[in-house]
């Protein structure tokens, strides 16, 4: 007996999906690294910065206290954008019997696609993180450049400057990844009250991963004939280690996660999704995969990058 269209869709939908979910989990996870991910149910989100209040101060015995005004530093829009793909399988190949072998290696590839996209665009964020074509909220970009390339840093509400990169870029080594943790152990809030910022976690392209894993899995300093200790190593001064992120288009630009909150975000609209129906008029079966999301900063203390030197 004949197996029906239906019947078909009922019986490949399942396994489908199942080897879909398998194939896009091995090639879409490391955006995960980088960013918070948060739900959204919107077409955009919108989150503003708020300055915090200055130093409290001594209050003297009888005298009213004083009042503090919170300002709006300013904000950042995530618009959502709609990612889908799918594929077909002919009524032909249907009727030869070759639909089981086709779907499979059709949504493995599908798959593939749909994780490539959301993994160049979450690490676009940070590859143009030093171009004035993307500027954020503050008006400077990720890592504190004006529009014409400059580098500025990010404006505070009180008049002063917090940098989220070297003077001039630096490549990976020793000296360069100590001078970003002392760097970023010196930011101040909005209101210049210091928030003694640590990094978490440093990020590197596949070119830099052997000089991640020596400089912070070594126990005595790296190419040094001395006996010193590993500094870094020894006092825990990126607590989560490094990963590798095979979508940095820069070899030789790294990068540092910090403890700074609501820094490198991800919205969720909607959730992948996976669907399957037959078309009556060419009676081909169409499978299609679906989500949107967004990604950006919100805070851009939640980053510390160089460009290399």
């Amino acid at each position: 007996m004949a197996i029906s269209r239906a019947q078909l869709l009922k019986e490949l939908l399942p396994g489908l999906n199942a080897l879909f979910g398998m194939e896009y989990a091995r090639y879409g996870e490391e955006h995960k690294e980088i960013y918070e991910t948060e739900t959204s149910e919107r077409s955009f989100e919108e989150e503003t910065k708020l300055s915090g209040f200055s130093a409290a101060p001594v209050k003297n015995e009888g005298s009213a206290i004083a009042y503090d005004n919170a300002q709006e530093a300013w904000s950042t829009r995530y618009t959502h954008e709609t990612i889908a793909l799918g594929f077909s399988i002919t009524e032909e190949a249907i009727e030869d019997n070759l639909y089981d072998s086709l779907s499979a290696r059709y949504t493995k590839s599908l798959a593939r696609a749909m994780a490539y996209t959301k993994q160049v665009k979450a690490a676009s964020v940070i590859n143009n993180g030093f171009s004035g074509s993307y500027l954020g909220g503050d008006g400077v970009s990720l890592f504190g450049n004006n529009s014409v390339g400059t580098r500025v840093g990010h404006p505070l509400v009180n008049g002063g400057v917090n940098y989220n990169s070297p003077t001039t870029g630096v490549d990976l080594n020793e000296t360069s990844l100590e001078n970003a943790v002392i760097q970023i152990a010196a930011w101040t809030d909005e209101r210049g009250l210091l928030i003694a910022a640590k990094p978490r976690k440093l990020i590197v392209p596949p070119a830099l991963m052997f000089t991640a894993k020596r400089l912070l899995d070594t126990e005595l300093r790296v190419a040094t004939a001395d006996n010193d200790i590993n500094a870094l190593k020894q006092m825990g001064a990126i607590p989560e280690g490094y990963t590798v992120n095979h979508f940095l288009t820069d070899s030789n630009a790294w990068f540092l996660m910090t403890d700074v909150p609501n820094g490198l975000k991800h919205f969720e609209r909607s959730a992948l999704t996976n669907s399957m129906d037959g078309d009556f008029d060419t009676g081909n079966v169409r499978y299609k995969a679906r989500e949107r999301y967004s990604f950006g900063w919100s805070d851009p203390l939640g980053i510390w990058g160089s460009a290399g030197a």
